[in-house]
């Protein structure tokens, strides 16, 4: 049986991080769940119910600017810090559930902040699962920077799932970001590309790569190119026919849970 979520708050780098939290009665394993750019852990209760049915006590925080915690809003030029922030979460949490395996689950600008946790070695992390990743960047994105000013072009929902209640819930939510892109996080987006592309590698760590096929948010073909630098001897990896960006949220949810839950049993086997 699953508890119901909470929410707490933890000290972070920047102010207050709210930390969502679900768990089963006798967890077998820890998951850390990065969000998206300008969305928070909120939108995830059903992955995290899900892992917690499974057997995970899941923590997920809003980053800083996002969501419930504190700092200016989707002022994402603070990514690593984001990722210092992560592994203060991973304490509290390994801190609860001493001796567990870590799993590391990271969406869209939260895989960035998941690839750069494990290249920084920032904690233990046993299995690492990467939904829509943008570490390959996304050149359309990335040439808003040549523009003076950059337009005021928010984030389009109808990118996200091909169900269109998920882009109407996202479009009417008070604590996603709708705004434009800052300058200054577009060029550490693209910063923080480089600099992972630029390694160390994922080894020999369990990793699963997840992706919708015609994702706009996230590129395959970036992506595909950034995994063949950087993915490692253990990497396994599954594109979904006709997804887009927000394969949690799809049409097809179910089955994208049941290969992340079937991977995580294999990789950290119940104890």
């Amino acid at each position: 049986m699953t508890s119901p979520g909470t929410i707490t708050t933890l000290a972070g780098s920047h102010g207050a991080l709210a930390l969502h939290r679900w768990s089963a009665q006798q967890p077998s394993f820890v998951a850390l769940l990065a969000h998206g750019y300008g969305e928070h852990a909120g939108r995830y209760d059903h992955v995290a119910r899900r892992l917690s049915d499974a057997g995970g006590a899941v923590y997920a925080p809003d980053h800083i600017g996002h969501g419930r915690s504190e700092g200016e809003r989707a002022h994402v030029e603070l990514l690593e810090d984001i990722v210092t922030d992560l592994g203060t979460v991973a304490k509290h949490a390994t801190a609860e559930h001493p001796g567990l395996p870590v799993v590391l689950i990271g969406h869209s600008l939260g895989g960035i902040v998941a690839v750069r946790y494990v290249q920084r070695a920032v904690g233990p992390v046993d299995a690492l699962v990467l939904s829509g990743p943008v570490i390959g960047g996304n050149p359309a994105i990335f040439a808003l920077l040549d523009l003076d000013p950059i337009p005021d072009v928010p984030l389009d929902p109808a990118a996200l799932s091909r169900d269109p209640a998920v882009g109407a819930a996202y479009a009417a939510d008070p604590l996603v970001y709708h705004g434009p892109f800052h300058r200054e996080s577009l060029q550490t987006l693209k910063d923080v590309v480089a600099t992972i592309a630029a390694g160390p590698g994922l080894g020999d760590l369990p990793t699963l790569w997840i992706h919708g096929e015609l994702d706009p948010l996230a590129p395959l073909a970036e992506t595909r190119a950034a995994f063949e630098r950087i993915g490692g001897s253990n990497l396994r990896q599954k594109v979904y026919p006709g997804a887009l960006h927000e394969i949690f949220n799809e049409t097809n949810s179910d089955e994208v849970l049941d290969d992340v839950v079937a991977f995580v049993r294999e990789a950290v086997p119940a104890r």
